[in-house]
């Protein structure tokens, strides 16, 4: 039988300090982000019924619409000017504009098409590649920058998130 906690537990557990959550910077965030949209994109691959692949359609575009916009209005541009970076932020551009340019074709489109697992397929491999070349190259370059706050650029693209998830 538990015994009710005495005032010596008690006083113990009140005068303990209290752990606040350590804010996540920008690259743990952004990995967050990577695990999440690689799980749905699995999901998708075991999928059978048509809805299901919409509702999982539905959340890639989301999490992918959310994700690049955060890095394009707060991390690219950090990255960019703390490292002077003139390869990596273009060539992520560009990658993230084929990925756009996918969302829009399978939101338009009815999972019974032809096309429609071909092109999530090919934007899950898209997405996988753009994901790699961030953690080994663009992630690790970030993490030694000395000229980028990573814990204050994760605040602010928490609350842009934030934002844009109101929007979705």
């Amino acid at each position: 039988m538990p015994t009710a906690p005495t005032r010596a537990t008690a006083s113990r557990r009140s005068t303990a300090p209290r752990r606040t959550p350590r804010p996540k910077d920008a690259v743990a965030m952004l990995r967050e982000d990577h695990k999440k949209v690689s799980a749905l994109f699995e999901e998708f691959e075991k999928a059978r019924s048509d809805r299901r692949k919409k509702e999982i359609v539905a959340a890639i575009c989301m999490e992918l619409t959310v994700h690049t916009t955060l890095e394009e209005e707060i991390f690219y541009p950090a990255f960019k000017e703390a490292l002077k970076d003139k390869e990596l932020v273009p060539e992520a551009h560009v990658e993230h504009a084929a990925v756009k340019d996918l969302i829009a074709q399978v939101q338009d489109q009815e999972p019974s098409g032809e096309e429609y697992d071909a092109k999530v397929k090919v934007m899950g491999e898209f997405v996988k590649h753009h994901v790699k070349e961030e953690q080994t190259e663009m992630f690790p370059k970030a993490k030694k920058a000395a000229r980028l706050d990573l814990v204050e650029l994760g605040q602010r693209m928490e609350e842009r998130k934030q934002q844009l998830m109101q929007l979705h």
